[in-house]
C-alpha cells in the first residue's frame, strides 16, 4: 500500500504567491466600506426626518471615502497608478469597474458633505446624497469581488459568502459611526441599521465556515481566527448595547465604538486568512485533488450507469 500524499511543494515554497499588500489596503477595505454605507444611511435619514443623523452620516462618508483614497494611493507608492487605471474600463475587471465606481462616488460624497455641513445648495446637496446613495452599496460589495477574484485560496474559495458579509460589515460600521454622533433618540435609524448589518455579517461569516469546511481554517485559527472572532464578539456586543441603550448616551456611545472597532478588526482578520492560506500549499493543492476525485467518481458513476 502506497501511504496517502502529503500536501507538499517544492522546498516547501507555497503554490501561490503571497501577496505584497501592506496594511493600507484592509483599512482601505474597511473605509470604504464605511463610506458607502453612510451614504445609503444619509439617504435614509434624510427620508424618514431625521436631518442630524444625515448630515453626521454625509460628512462621514465624505472622510471615510477620503481616507480610503488616501491608502489606495499611497499603497503602490505611485498614485499615478490610479489615474493610469481610468484610460480604460474593462467589465470583467473587478479593479477596473471598483476605480469607475469609486472616481463617480468619491465627488458625490463629499459635494452631497459639504452641502448637508455648510447648509448651502440644497437641492444639490440632496441630489448628491441620492447619487451617492445609489453607488453606496456597490462602494461597500465592490472589494469583496476583488479579493475573491484573486489566487488566495481563502479569498477565492468565499467568493459566494464575502460580498453579503462586507456590506453587512459596512452597515455595521456606518450604524455604528451615526450611534456615536447622535444622541440614541435620534439616532434610531442608525440602531437599526446596524442591527441588520451585524445579522446578516455574522449570517454570511456562518454560512463561510459551513461551505468552505477545512478550507475555512484560517478563519478560525492563529492571528486571523482572533480578529475575526473579535470582530463577531465586538459586532454582536454593540448591537445588544446599541438596542439596549435607546436613551442612555453613554452606553450607545459604547455601541457605536465596538460596532466600528467589529468592523475594522473583522476586515484586517478577513486579509489576514487570505495571506495564510496563500503561504499554505495545503490550501492550493487540497481542493485541486478533491475537484480531480469529484470528477473521476463522477466519471465513474456515469460509467456504471450506462453499463
Amino acid at each position: 500500500m502506497v501511504p496517502d500524499a502529503q500536501f507538499t511543494s517544492y522546498y516547501g515554497r507555497p503554490v501561490v504567491k503571497d501577496t505584497v499588500w501592506g496594511p493600507d489596503i484592509p483599512a482601505y477595505l474597511f473605509l470604504g466600506g464605511l463610506a458607502g454605507a453612510s451614504s445609503a444611511l444619509a439617504a435614509g435619514a434624510h427620508l424618514s426626518g431625521h436631518p442630524e443623523l444625515a448630515r453626521a452620516a454625509n460628512a462621514g462618508a465624505a472622510g471615510a471615502i477620503s481616507l480610503s483614497l488616501m491608502a489606495l494611493l499611497h499603497e503602490p507608492g505611485r498614485p499615478a497608478r490610479f489615474v493610469n487605471m481610468l484610460r480604460v474600463f474593462k467589465v470583467t475587471s473587478p479593479m477596473s469597474v471598483g476605480t469607475w465606481l469609486v472616481s463617480g462616488y468619491a465627488p458625490l460624497a463629499l459635494a452631497a458633505a459639504a452641502s448637508a455641513v455648510t447648509g448651502r445648495m440644497p437641492r444639490a446637496g440632496l441630489a448628491a446624497t441620492a447619487g451617492a446613495a445609489a453607488l453606496g452599496p456597490a462602494v461597500a460589495a465592490y472589494t469583496s469581488v476583488l479579493l475573491a477574484d484573486t489566487a488566495a485560496p481563502a479569498w477565492h474559495e468565499a467568493y459566494r459568502e464575502l460580498p453579503y458579509l462586507f456590506v453587512g460589515s459596512a452597515a455595521t460600521a456606518a450604524g455604528g459611526l451615526g450611534l456615536l454622533a447622535v444622541a440614541p433618540e435620534r439616532a434610531r435609524p442608525a440602531a437599526q441599521l446596524a442591527a441588520l448589518g451585524a445579522a446578516a455579517e455574522l449570517t454570511a461569516e456562518q454560512l463561510l465556515h459551513r461551505r468552505l469546511g477545512p478550507m475555512a481554517r484560517p478563519y478560525r485559527t492563529g492571528r486571523s481566527g482572533a480578529l475575526v472572532r473579535s470582530g463577531q464578539v465586538l459586532a454582536a456586543g454593540g448591537t445588544a448595547a446599541a438596542l439596549l441603550g435607546r436613551r442612555n448616551r453613554v452606553l450607545s456611545g459604547l455601541a457605536g465604538a465596538a460596532l466600528l472597532a467589529g468592523s475594522a478588526v473583522t476586515r484586517f482578520g478577513i486579509f489576514e486568512a487570505g495571506r495564510v492560506s496563500a503561504r499554505d500549499p495545503g490550501y492550493t493543492i487540497g481542493p485541486q485533488r478533491d475537484r480531480v476525485r469529484d470528477r473521476e467518481q463522477g466519471a465513474a458513476a456515469l460509467a456504471n450507469g450506462s453499463e
